[in-house]
């Protein structure tokens, strides 16, 4: 005797949904930054798509390469700003605006979460993982980028005659190799 299968098998068992506030970020190469996140996103991707010619109409088909979205993370600046720093020397040493020194001075760092020499790429660019919290702040999915490095960091506008009183957030963009999600 063969089972039957009801039309409620294949539907979502937790019923919970995802909220945007659960998250966390581990960054490598700058872990102050990531400790006052408040913003951050999981890039979108495309497939290329190959068209088949035929005689009456092109036929599209799955394309070979992956376009990734930049990933993008949005951090309030703490008092010293020992964050804002951590990813403006990052990008500042990538691209020695002075001197080569600056390379090769972010190239001689050696920060991670263990301590441990970082040796990837001559040491400009950094693994990070963002986990997706789930309504009990548990961990439900971990998003782990390759080979990140900044290459855009917004602007800090101060202004006296501002009326609000606002803490300031800064915006990093990163580009990657690749992402996986476990």
């Amino acid at each position: 005797m063969t089972a039957t299968r009801s039309p409620y098998d294949n539907q979502v068992e937790n019923r919970n949904f995802l909220s945007p506030q659960g998250f966390k970020l581990t960054l490598n190469r700058a872990p102050k930054v990531a400790f006052l996140g408040n913003s951050a996103n999981i890039p979108s991707m495309q497939l290329g798509i190959a068209e088949q010619p035929t005689y009456l109409k092109n036929i599209p088909q799955p394309g070979d390469k992956i376009t990734f979205e930049d990933f993008t993370f949005r951090f309030l600046v703490d008092e010293n700003l020992e964050n804002y720093k951590e990813i403006f020397n990052w990008i500042r040493g990538l691209g020695y605006p002075e001197s080569l020194d600056e390379i090769i001075q972010l190239q001689k760092e050696e920060v991670n979460d263990f301590n441990q020499p970082i040796k990837s790429l001559l040491n400009i660019v950094s693994d990070g993982t963002l986990q997706v919290l789930g309504s009990s702040y548990n961990t439900v999915m971990k998003v782990k980028f390759k080979d990140l490095f900044p290459y855009s960091l917004s602007a800090l506008d101060f202004d006296a005659t501002s009326e609000d009183y606002q803490y300031f957030t800064a915006e990093v963009s990163f580009k990657y190799t690749i992402y996986d999600i476990d």
